[in-house]
């Protein structure tokens, strides 16, 4: 999986790498078991500090999504998510309120929902 970041957004790096790996592990790029890169790894080969990628790796731990070893390193855990993270679900309020305000149907918001959703799972 190929990870880019946009170092002019106004979105923290450790946020922009904890989102590519949650969409990477929903399309299929990362399996249950697949071992993440060591925080030093990707550090060195995204050009991002240590400390970015162990706040994102922390922050994937906390949420269910990988689990951390000290021994074996990261790993992909293929459970479900605990909970949908406070800041998602503002995310998305704030999203779905920019389509209303923009003129777009209920219907419409679901159409494009549904839309992006099947892109996830054809990858």
């Amino acid at each position: 999986m190929i990870l880019k970041f946009d170092f002019s957004s106004s979105e923290p790096l450790y946020m922009q790498l904890r989102n590519q790996i949650v969409v990477g592990i929903a399309e299929g790029k990362l399996l249950p078991g697949e071992k993440l890169p060591t925080i030093r790894a990707l550090a060195e080969e995204s050009g991002i500090n240590m400390m970015t990628v162990s706040k994102a790796y922390q922050l994937l731990k906390q949420e269910g999504y990988i689990s951390t070893d000290r021994r074996s390193g990261a790993t992909v855990t293929g459970k479900k998510a605990v909970s949908i993270p406070e800041t998602t679900l503002k995310a998305l309020r704030v999203t779905l309120s920019e389509l209303r305000l923009s003129g777009m149907s209920k219907e419409e918001i679901m159409a494009l929902c549904g839309k992006i959703y099947e892109e996830g799972e054809s990858k």
